[in-house]
């Protein structure tokens, strides 16, 4: 395929995107949100791409979901109901595992927002669609990963080891795990001590998310300012990621059934300015689910060509809209960035601000994707 726009990257306008989303709070589902939303539609068309923002409906946070389970366990407990634990635990597990929300439909909801742009061919046979998301999450006591990172200073042998940091979210399910299985008081502590986290996230400022996920939309401007032949691209930046991917899902409901699967590939984009490119080989709160190994490898083989460094096979313990995608059926990747903890910088911190983005590591993902999406075009 033919690259008709200039190849080289404009770090001030990575900057100027980042700066310019950061000074507007984006909690999810929220006015904010929108906002983000009508200013990357606004450089997308700028661009020259035919943009649409659609409105969706979602709750907009996962703290209010986990912490009322948690209160339907606890009262199973008081009413030494394990039949009425085990509801919660599937409630729990089919919202945790990015599945059909039963619980949510139940709940609030408020308006989110989501950009698609079109680039390249769009009679092209091959699709991809790239996937960002501009919403910023909450913070809280439980993102301190200080005392983590003095761990690991400390025995640094632990993370040569390591293909995953321990499935924090399994702590969601403890108590009502233990009620069920008869252990109700330490059952009941648990899910208490897990309503008290959720409090705290839902009680904690918005981060400013530069990093978590502005890093992904300026790429995605980046790569709507070159223009690509034999590839129908589909750049998207989704709302209510940080709300457990509630934006991407009403895309796939709104855009899966004209997308054939066997041609369309999605590509997942996280926290690209941590330091290290990485290529997830799988990924999940719960339980890991594989990513498709062909579309990692092309990933690694674009990596491989502009001699960018990356890190393969890792499985990371959250999840992202790249789950959405898999569960769905289509060939899947996640392509984010970890600092040298293997830990995406600035999670969730007040932190995340422009100025601890690392630039040269999101110039790398611009060149990687360019790469990646010109491997799928069909020979002219």
């Amino acid at each position: 395929m033919t690259l008709l726009a200039p190849a080289e990257i404009d770090r001030d306008a990575l900057r100027g995107v980042i700066e310019e989303l950061a000074a507007i709070e984006r909690e999810s589902a929220s006015e904010g949100e929108r906002e983000a939303a009508e200013w990357i539609a606004g450089r997308f068309r700028e661009a020259g791409l035919e943009t649409r923002v659609e409105q969706e409906r979602a709750h907009g946070g996962f703290w209010w979901p986990i912490a009322l389970l948690n209160a339907l366990a606890i009262l199973a407990g008081r009413l030494r109901s394990r039949l009425l634990a085990v509801v919660a635990i599937a409630l729990l597990v089919e919202d945790v595992d990015h599945r059909w929300r039963l619980f949510r439909r139940l709940l609030r909801k408020r308006p989110t927002w989501n950009v698609t742009a079109e680039a390249g061919d769009p009679h092209a046979r091959r699709t991809v669609v790239i996937v960002a998301h501009h919403d910023a999450a909450h913070g809280g006591m439980i993102y301190d990963t200080r005392a983590l990172m003095k761990l690991v200073d400390r025995y640094p042998r632990f993370l040569t080891r390591m293909k995953r940091w321990p499935p924090v979210m399994w702590g969601v399910l403890l108590g009502p795990l233990l009620i069920a299985a008869g252990r109700r008081r330490a059952g009941m502590f648990f899910s208490l001590t897990t309503i008290a986290i959720m409090a705290d996230i839902a009680r904690s400022p918005v981060s400013p998310g530069a990093n978590d996920n502005l890093t992904a939309v300026a790429a995605l401007l980046q790569l709507a300012r070159r223009r690509y032949e034999g590839v129908r691209l589909l750049l998207v930046s989704t709302g209510s990621e940080e709300s457990m991917s509630e934006g991407m899902q009403a895309w796939g409901r709104r855009h899966f059934g004209e997308l054939p699967r066997e041609t369309t590939t999605f590509v997942a984009l996280e926290m690209l300015g941590s330091g290290q490119l990485t290529i997830a080989g799988a990924e999940g709160f719960l339980v890991p689910h594989a990513y498709d190994e062909h579309v990692n490898d092309e990933l690694e083989r674009a990596a491989r060509e502009l001699g960018v460094p990356v890190h393969r096979d890792l499985v990371n313990a959250f999840a992202s809209d790249g789950q959405i995608a898999r569960h769905a059926g289509y060939p899947s990747a996640l392509l984010g960035a970890l600092d040298q903890y293997f830990l995406p910088a600035n999670y969730h911190k007040p932190s995340d601000v422009p100025a601890n983005v690392d630039y040269a590591c999101l110039e790398n993902a611009v060149r990687v994707l360019d790469g990646f999406v010109r491997r799928q075009a069909d020979p002219a």
